[in-house]
């Protein structure tokens, strides 16, 4: 972790796992979104970029990590898109999110879903951590 927040790659057994890191929540949101857009090895067509919102309620930063992530995953199903842009409006436990992207180009892996196995979201005085567990 050499930089303020960056997304790796980890070992995990049949699954997929990443580890996300970043001074704040919602900037640990968008690289736990880029790291997972990249384990897919998605490409994009550079077309007109087109804009989402969504609305995701939660009880903690675990259930919302696992909602966020599974809203891409529904749009990168169900449009064909993938998020490059973000901006976040946070009250009490509702997040809006209103995401700009592009369609995808090609897809060489596919994720099944975002897991609660083993997620662990931390907050500590250098900024926020997580580890996601995705099935494929």
């Amino acid at each position: 972790m050499d930089t303020p927040a960056g997304y790796q790659e980890i070992e995990h057994t049949g699954d997929w796992a990443l580890r996300v890191w970043a001074p704040t929540l919602p900037e640990l949101l968008i690289q736990a979104a880029r790291g997972m857009v990249a384990m897919c090895g998605i490409q994009i067509e550079k077309t007109t970029l087109r804009q989402r919102t969504f609305i995701i309620n939660f009880e903690d930063d675990e259930n919302l990590l696992v909602h966020f992530l599974s809203e891409l995953l529904y749009y990168l199903d169900r449009d064909n898109l993938v998020f490059k842009q973000f901006q976040f409006s946070l009250q009490n436990n509702c997040l809006k999110v209103t995401g700009k992207g592009y369609p995808v180009h090609s897809q060489e892996k596919m994720i099944k879903a975002v897991t609660y196995h083993q997620l662990n979201v931390q907050r500590t005085d250098q900024g926020v951590t997580a580890q996601i567990v995705f099935d494929v």
